[in-house]
């Protein structure tokens, strides 16, 4: 895991290029959160809210909706454990998704955690820059993720 320690410049934040920056808390995925999101998104699809047809399915219940997986990044680095990045910028914005796969079903009742890593820093503008990160969601006693994708954030110094 990426040591702790606070970076407050590009310059330091450009030598983590390519390291793990740390790795979130557990979260458990519960079937009410499955629920809201289906309600929220209009996907009220079976294998995500109807327990007794997702029971004879597969996955032998519920799973989690690929785009909730992926809407929880923000809830997933709260607590992240490694590399905090305090540049003291004016704004930060999501710039969004280069790539997005969905590997592992997340079981309704499974924890899920962040593991994320810089991949690198491109200057847009004076004091303006892209971060692409690579952001995994692995399930736990999963041997394989649930959710990898390359993130791109805007950061206005």
């Amino acid at each position: 895991m990426a040591e702790t320690r606070i970076v407050r410049s590009i310059d330091e934040l450009a030598e983590l290029v390519g390291q793990e920056l740390g790795v979130g808390p557990w979260l458990e995925i519960t079937q009410e959160r499955v629920n809201a999101f289906a309600d929220v998104s209009g996907d009220h699809q079976w294998i995500h809210v109807d327990l007794e047809r997702a029971a004879r399915s597969p996955f032998g219940g519920t799973i989690a909706h690929g785009f909730l997986t992926l809407s929880l990044l923000p809830e997933l680095r709260k607590g992240l454990d490694g590399v905090q990045i305090e540049l003291g910028q004016r704004m930060g914005i999501n710039y969004g998704l280069n790539r997005v796969r969905f590997i592992t079903p997340v079981r309704v009742g499974r924890r899920i955690r962040l593991r994320s890593k810089l991949l690198g820093i491109d200057k847009i503008a004076d004091d303006i820059y892209h971060l692409l990160y690579q952001q995994t969601i692995e399930v736990e006693d999963e041997q394989r993720p649930a959710m990898v994708a390359e993130t791109v954030s805007r950061v206005h110094l």
